[in-house]
């Protein structure tokens, strides 16, 4: 079962420190995923994992970037995945514990990042270059691999077949 998975923040008000609010994080079960969990072995099942899920989901718009976490078990098969950011026309925010939140949660041992370009050309830039390599040494240290990053436009490009991931 394929599920995509939601972190939400509940405040909570603590009667003992009212200066501290806890915070609880809760994985949602959103809803069935159009992709059975099949085992992402290529760039192209991202993609098409992409295609079939991100693109009809309610927040989606294609004139923004939209940075997802495809979260991985030891299989490489899609448990769920993880809306990181929504950025603007040509770039979105990211930061590595954004990233790897969601994959702790679901016992992920792996991820595979996936981001559009609104202008449809999918090239990475140099700033897609740089984050992902940053993102790369992150997860060694938390002993999660990223196993890819593809950009999806018209075409699609993996920075793994491009080289990147060294």
């Amino acid at each position: 079962m394929c599920l995509a998975l939601f972190i939400s923040m509940e405040n909570n008000e603590s009667k003992r420190t009212p200066s501290r609010t806890p915070h609880e994080f809760k994985v949602m079960r959103v809803r069935e995923c159009a992709f059975p969990s099949q085992m992402v072995d290529a760039p192209e099942r991202a993609v098409e994992y992409w295609r079939q899920n991100i693109v009809n989901a309610d927040w989606y718009d294609e004139s923004k970037e939209a940075l997802v976490v495809l979260v991985l078990n030891t299989r490489r098969r899609i448990i769920g995945h993880n809306l990181v950011t929504l950025g603007n026309l040509d770039s979105c925010s990211v930061e590595p514990r954004e990233i790897f939140r969601p994959v702790i949660v679901a016992a992920g041992s792996a991820c595979i990042l996936v981001h559009n370009h609104p202008s449809k050309d999918s090239t990475p830039s140099d700033a897609d270059i740089k984050v992902t390599r940053d993102l790369i040494r992150a997860g060694q240290l938390l002993k999660i691999d990223i196993l890819d990053h593809v950009i999806v436009g018209e075409a699609f490009h993996s920075l793994r077949q491009l080289g990147f991931f060294g």
